[in-house]
């Protein structure tokens, strides 16, 4: 079996593959650090609590955009795991071409999408939209060149900014809205984080297609915490919301 982590500036988003099934996927905050021990003592107790034998786990790959969490996971794969992970980065073989001015600029989630979008949809065109704390679009051509990329406010950042910048506006929940107007302060920022969320995406998956794809045109894969909020708006392909987990997946099984 293979644990496969991937490490966002949110949450840690885990998942556990038996051959080439995901057989479970969790979540931990990423704010609270954590020691090593106390990462792999909930590690361990995570994999237990849903009847996945830890020492079970034969490999474990890593990818993370957080620099100061890596030497603590580390540490915890090798004290609990008995394993030193695999980390997507820079170096590794992933089949992509960087077309980016510093390469190493691309983060490793972005890279770990791309690697899943092309091994599911080979030989296309390929928008990636990762709804997480950040909403950032990555360009592969069919030529698996990665092609560069947008960066956006993700939807909770957005509320996030509204709750603390101004004096009135409180936190609300983030759902999908029916209604473009609201007819309460909460209905109104849940409007607007949906439908600005929503009508960004589109316009820039547009701008994505006629800048680089007019031709042949694009598929529009989503992914991320949020991506199932617009599972019934037509707007993409395919949503894949564990998308980062099948790429890591298979850069380990790439980089064995």
């Amino acid at each position: 079996m293979i644990l496969c982590l991937d490490v966002g500036n949110t949450s840690v988003h885990g998942g556990v593959f038996h051959n080439e099934n995901l057989i479970l996927q969790f979540r931990k905050a990423s704010s609270y650090r954590g020691s090593s021990d106390e990462i792999g003592i909930y590690l361990r107790s995570v994999l237990k609590e849903n009847n996945v034998n830890p020492k079970l786990i034969n490999n474990i790959g890593l990818c993370s955009v957080v620099p100061d969490i890596v030497h603590s996971l580390r540490n915890a794969c090798i004290k609990y795991f008995s394993i030193t992970p695999f980390e997507l980065g820079p170096g590794s073989k992933t089949g992509l071409k960087i077309n980016y001015r510093n390469p190493i600029e691309v983060g490793s989630d972005r890279i770990a999408n791309a690697i899943a979008a092309i091994n599911q949809f080979p030989n296309e065109n390929l928008v990636i939209i990762d709804f997480g704390t950040a909403t950032t679009f990555d360009i592969v051509s069919k030529e698996r060149i990665y092609m560069g990329g947008t960066i956006f406010p993700g939807i909770q950042i957005s509320m996030e900014a509204l709750e603390k910048r101004t004096a009135k506006l409180p936190p609300v929940e983030i759902i999908k809205r029916t209604k473009v107007i609201g007819r309460s302060t909460m209905e109104s920022i849940q409007s607007g984080l949906y439908f600005g969320q929503r009508g960004m995406v589109k316009e820039i998956s547009q701008a994505i297609i006629d800048e680089l794809f007019s031709e042949h045109g694009a598929v529009l894969v989503a992914t991320g915490g949020f991506s199932n909020l617009y599972k019934d708006d037509n707007l993409f392909h395919a949503i894949i919301p564990e998308l980062v987990l099948l790429g890591i997946h298979l850069a380990v099984i790439n980089n064995s």
